[in-house]
Formats: structure tokens, sequence, C-alpha cells
């Protein structure tokens, strides 16, 4: 009963998100990355996880490319069966599955995150994300032997009033919208 809901969820933010304009996307892209730049600077972080945007997701490769200026370590996903690996954000970039863009593969060992940024489709009432359904960061999460401060971030806000997600299910520190 509580995967039905939250697929209905899912598709409802999905349509949501899907049908702001472009001027609108643009705007809440940059307020949003200068939200997160903000709580960069003020947590004096120094190795974050970020991710390659799709569409309906905030566009921080603006983002990216300032904390690369800055000597940041910065790490993307790099898709792997069932989850990912961290790997250096460097150019060019590949499209791969479900239309996911990514450096090539790395065998540099990562820094330990301080920081993960991870986009969201939605979030239920207990700030649990709701992702496009695969689980890939849930697994990534639950491998890794620490918890880095993880930060949801969506272009509008889309939160659940009920608990949608199962146990493991990665929850927010912090949420940043526009």
């Amino acid at each position: 009963m509580i995967s039905n809901h939250k697929s209905d969820f899912r598709k409802s933010c999905l349509k949501r998100l899907e049908f702001s304009s472009r001027f609108l996307k643009y705007y809440k892209d940059k307020k949003t990355v200068e939200k997160l730049r903000r709580f960069i600077a003020k947590k004096k972080t120094k190795s974050i996880l970020l991710y390659i945007p799709l569409g309906v997701e905030v566009d921080v490769r603006p983002l990216i490319k300032q904390l690369r200026k800055e000597h940041k370590k910065v790490y993307v996903p790099y898709m792997t069966k069932d989850s990912f690996k961290l790997v250096k954000y460097r150019l060019p970039l590949e499209k791969k599955r479900f239309g996911i863009k990514e450096p090539k593969n790395s065998f540099c060992k990562p820094s330990k995150l301080d920081l993960a940024i991870v986009p969201v489709v939605g979030v239920d009432r207990v700030c649990k994300r709701i992702g496009f359904g695969r689980g890939m960061y849930d697994r990534f999460f639950y491998r890794l032997n620490y918890k880095p401060t993880i930060i949801f971030t969506q272009l509008t806000l889309c939160k659940a009033e009920e608990i949608l997600t199962d146990k493991y299910d990665i929850q927010a520190d912090y949420i940043i919208t526009s």
C-alpha cells in the first residue's frame, strides 16, 4: 500500500517539476545554488558529492565550476550495477544509462565526504528522499561506513504530509530549495 502511495506521489512531484517555465527554472536554479554556496562556505566544506543534473533537477553545474576553481574536492556519481561509486568531476561527460551524464571512470580513492548534495523528486513527512525509484543513493549511503552531512535539493519543495518511505531510504540533514 505504501509503495503505491510513494509511486503516485513521485509521479505528482515529477509532473509539477516538469511544468516549471524555463525562466522560472533559471531563477530557481540561481537562487538555490546561491544558498548552497553560502552553506558550503559557512561550513568550510572541502570534499563534496554533487550530481550532474537532469532537466527537472537543480542545475548545480555553476556550483561545480566554482568549487573546482576554489580547489575543493568535487565528486559525482559513476553508476555501477545497482548503485554508484564516487569519481572526481572532470570533462568530458558522456551520456550513460537513464540519460545521465558522467565523467569517465577513475580509479582514485576519494576523500571522506564532508557533504553530499542529493537531488530529490520529493520528500515525505520525516524528510526522507523520494527519488526516481531506482534506489542508487539509498544503496550508496547504506554501504558507506560513515555519514556525511546530507542536503536534499529541489527546485520547488514537494513534500508529502505522510510517511511514504521505507527504513532504508536516506534522510536529509537539510533541505535547500528556492
